[in-house]
């Protein structure tokens, strides 16, 4: 890459695999059903997921709402955490084009929301209410640290869902961090969910795209609705070559950035005038904070970490940061990351 660039895995380049496979990659008219290589991908994906079927979409948020708008649709209830990325950072978009009503529960300091909360909020059976249709939640949790849940919380939520008759979508963006963080079978965590979202865009290191899976009816539904979002693509297959490079070489060798965050972690431990808490630290991302004696800003210190060493990292405050490491960061990107944060924080 052209920088050292922590603000965020979705920065990634795509590698020199997948460059030669989008270049040879074999494409047809994907709306007709005739691209082979996105069939190949899609196929790919259900089954690492254990589901039936996949779609391949433009991105997490598409993927997200094009997953809400066939489970749900206007005037009807959504149960979803509060600081989950879909009623952050995703331009409302479940209630500005889906008309659906999201009724927000907070958090724990993982990214789960109380079962019992969560079994509290479904509505009764009366006509001046939303219908409750669908639960939502998320793995790992990005406003939680990249907090990587384990399937015991989602087969909880599955459970209050099947005695209300509704559905569960996984936002699974980074979903197979999650499963590598734990050392497990990421289908031990999607076998809870009707359908999930995972990016091909952020740790796989692809250029562009997300996979929704679920059942094949539910496939179908989602394919109308991708339609109709403007998400139907032609000859998409360069796109899905890069996915499938992703899937067959990128999610195993994942557990080398969580390592990478930990080195992260333990450098910024000893650095004086930083503070956070390492055992948050169990993904691909590091947060941490100034502490009150420092004299900067969040804002000045990554001014000044670009301008000194092309280091790239995000602010998520007036005080505070956000590292992530991908397949472009390596040991020394980190080594020169504390070097330069400690030398700006001492001088």
């Amino acid at each position: 890459m052209d920088r050292i660039d922590f603000r965020s895995d979705t920065v990634t380049w795509p590698t020199p695999a997948m460059r030669e496979a989008m270049a040879s990659a074999t494409v047809g008219d994907d709306v007709y059903g005739e691209d082979p290589t996105i069939g190949e991908l899609e196929a790919v994906a259900a089954q690492k997921t254990g589901k039936e079927a996949a779609l391949f979409v433009a991105s997490g948020t598409m993927g997200n709402l094009v997953s809400i708008l066939t489970h749900a649709t206007r005037g009807e209830e959504v149960i979803v955490g509060r600081d989950s990325h879909v009623m952050l950072w995703e331009a409302g978009s479940i209630s500005a084009l889906g008309g659906m009503v999201p009724n927000t529960l907070p958090t724990d300091q993982y990214g789960r929301m109380s079962l019992q909360a969560v079994e509290d909020a479904i509505r009764p059976d009366n006509d001046h209410l939303p219908k409750t249709r669908l639960i939502h939640v998320e793995n790992s949790y990005g406003s939680k640290y990249g907090y990587p849940i384990s399937p015991d919380y989602f087969a909880g939520i599955q459970d209050i869902a099947g005695r209300h008759d509704l559905k569960v979508h996984l936002d699974g963006a980074r979903v197979f961090n999650a499963a590598v963080a734990q050392n497990i079978d990421v289908r031990e965590i999607t076998q809870y969910a009707d359908s999930l979202t995972f990016c091909l865009s952020k740790g796989l290191c692809a250029p562009v795209g997300s996979v929704i899976c679920g059942s094949t009816e539910f496939i179908k539904g989602a394919r109308r609705i991708r339609k109709a979002v403007g998400g139907g693509m032609r000859q998409a297959g360069i796109l899905a070559a890069a996915g499938l490079v992703a899937l067959e070489q990128m999610v195993d060798r994942l557990d080398i950035d969580h390592r990478n965050a930990c080195l992260l972690a333990e450098g910024l431990a000893v650095i004086p005038g930083i503070e956070f808490d390492f055992d948050r630290v169990r993904t691909n991302m590091v947060f941490f904070n100034l502490t009150e004696d420092v004299p900067y800003q969040a804002s000045d210190i990554a001014g000044k970490m670009r301008e000194e060493a092309n280091i790239w990292v995000g602010t998520t405050g007036p005080r505070s940061f956000r590292a992530v490491t991908h397949y472009w960061i390596e040991e020394a990107d980190i080594e020169l990351f504390l070097d330069v944060l400690s030398s700006i924080i001492g001088n």
